[in-house]
């Protein structure tokens, strides 16, 4: 069960922390021949020709852009730019979600890394303290006001995606705004003063009137749409009769395993359409599957 691993992770990333505090330590790996930069159309990766993801030359980076270190791979340093403003596209689009499907594992989570990091310095360009602009520093890895002296880092926020399961069946749902015939697990962020266990229960609670039993931990994985950590969870619960929050859910149903077993086939007379074997859910059914 443990081989089935969790999109967005197994990056051969190493994050050399210690150097970023650094500056010279890391102007020696910006003047290394053998740095590369990460080539991106505005948060979206570009593929190479074996369908990776594809490095430059440091002097590809947008003329006055700042560098972010993402560490080393195989000894060689990998840079992002910082553009310094956010995308005005959508969070996610048809594109990098065609691109992610085929994307090698390690290639993506490497994306999810710096797509997560370039994000954040674009919507944290001021300081919450003070409001006076930040400047990039450690390498990337923090803003610092120069007015208050605040450090700033990347957050990650927890969110919670859970299978609730009643006699051999578990609980799928759709949003509003998602593709026709596609239902996904249940999910929520987790609230400060909440723990993981709490969150669960509270969400299937909220969204579909449910009350869970007990509550196991599955996998986690990072979600860089923008910067969310998933949290996968399987949770009995006391019955399947279902209150559904019309605004969270539009549908809820309970299916089988045969069920999901086809959704994750591609089976075209599936009951539902799955998520993308990058997603958290799909390893949640997958891990559900194997028991």
């Amino acid at each position: 069960m443990n081989d089935i691993q969790p999109g967005f992770t197994g990056s051969p990333l190493d994050r050399v922390d210690h150097l970023r505090r650094d500056p010279q330590g890391v102007a020696e790996l910006q003047a290394s021949l053998s740095a590369r930069l990460l080539l991106l159309d505005g948060l979206d990766p570009i593929p190479s020709d074996d369908g990776g993801l594809s490095w430059g030359s440091l002097a590809e980076a947008p003329d006055g852009a700042e560098l972010a270190l993402l560490g080393l791979i195989e000894g060689k340093p990998r840079f992002v730019a910082l553009n310094g403003r956010s995308s005005a596209g959508p969070a996610r689009g048809t594109a990098v979600w065609r691109m992610l499907e085929y994307l090698p594992s390690a290639d993506a989570a490497t994306y999810a890394a710096a797509r997560s990091l370039v994000d954040w310095h674009a919507r944290h360009r001021f300081c919450a303290n003070c409001g006076v602009a930040t400047t990039p520093t450690n390498a990337g890895w923090a803003r610092k006001c120069g007015t208050c002296h605040a450090e700033h880092f990347p957050r990650t926020d927890p969110v919670v995606i859970m299978l609730a399961e009643h006699e051999g069946r578990v609980l799928v749902g759709r949003q509003p705004g998602f593709p026709p015939g596609f239902y996904s697990a249940l999910a929520g962020f987790i609230e400060v003063g909440e723990s993981i266990e709490e969150a669960v229960a509270r969400e299937l609670r909220e969204e579909a009137g449910v009350r869970a039993t007990s509550v196991r931990y599955l996998a986690s994985q990072p979600w860089p749409f923008p910067s969310s950590l998933m949290i996968a969870c399987v949770a009995p619960v006391e019955s399947d009769a279902l209150t559904i929050d019309a605004n969270e859910l539009e549908d809820a149903m309970w299916v089988t395993r045969d069920d999901v077993a086809a959704a994750l086939a591609g089976d075209p007379h599936a009951r539902f359409t799955g998520p993308p074997r990058f997603a958290i859910a799909n390893t949640l059914f997958r891990r559900w599957l194997a028991g």
